[in-house]
């Protein structure tokens, strides 16, 4: 199997599980290894009291996209520690998107970098990831063959 095969069933095996990420209306754009795209249109449910995205949303978002880049190598990564930054408000109506890049993966060990972005290319929020691999898989899978 490929690892490019690898990512895109170790997202399929995650997107089945994901009922928040479904219900939110956020969708998987594009899976590599240590990469994810996902984007959330902004509905009138998804505004806080600003009229702006709720910052949990952007940051669910986020997240989300961190999780499938991290989950990639059908291995078993949950979050260890999350850290974002706003940069602009997301705004009614449009389309955000939340590309992960793996910046540093060694043992179980992951550093991930989230940027969300408005439709049209500003920068929304920053998103560190790090995260750490735990025992299973996302699909059976033997290594070793």
């Amino acid at each position: 199997m490929t690892p490019q095969e690898r990512a895109e069933r170790s997202a399929a095996a995650m997107w089945e599980n994901d009922a928040a990420s479904r219900w939110l209306g956020i969708t998987l754009e594009q899976i590599a290894p240590g990469r994810a795209v996902m984007a959330l249109q902004v509905k009138p449910h998804h505004l806080n009291g600003h009229g702006i995205c709720h910052g949990g949303y952007i940051f669910t978002l986020a997240d989300t996209a961190f999780a499938f880049a991290c989950n990639s190598y059908n291995a078993v990564t949950v979050a260890q520690q999350n850290q974002i930054t706003y940069l602009t408000p997301g705004k009614p109506d449009e389309r955000l998107t939340a590309t992960a890049v793996e910046a540093s993966r060694t043992g179980r060990s992951g550093v991930y970098d989230i940027t969300v972005t408005g439709a049209d290319g500003r920068q929304v929020a920053l998103f560190r990831g790090l995260s750490r691999t735990i025992n299973g898989q996302l699909f059976p899978e033997d290594h070793n063959a």
